[in-house]
């Protein structure tokens, strides 16, 4: 069973930064992309960033130029360095993994990581 397994959440001040990690444990080949996604009370779950395999990551508009999501080549670990942060980015924030399954895709989440920013 594929599990992703987040860490590095908490509480920051304005202006601070936190990093997120996401691996997957159990056995599952290499996924087609990761990213992050987060969702605010009483909000939808929105992409926050995201990374395809052998291309450039895209970023919510809301977060570009502040934060950065990063793979390690080669393997299911996803990290979102979080520089900048407002009290508007507070949210849940989740592990996403695409797998390919033809003709179509599979995702997999991870179980949340709460990020709250104080002002």
């Amino acid at each position: 069973q594929v599990q992703l397994v987040e860490s590095g959440g908490g509480s920051v001040q304005a202006g601070g930064s936190l990093r997120l990690s996401c691996t997957a444990s159990g056995s599952v080949g290499l996924f087609a992309a990761m990213g992050w996604y987060r969702q605010a009370p009483g909000e939808q779950r929105e992409l926050v960033a995201r990374i395809f395999a052998g291309d450039s990551p895209n970023y919510a508009d809301s977060v570009k130029g502040r934060f950065t999501v990063t793979r390690v080549n080669g393997q299911n670990t996803v990290y979102l360095q979080m520089n900048r942060l407002k009290p508007e980015d507070t949210a849940v924030y989740y592990c996403n993994a695409v797998e390919l399954r033809l003709p179509g895709t599979f995702d997999y989440w991870g179980q949340g990581t709460q990020v709250t920013v104080s002002s």
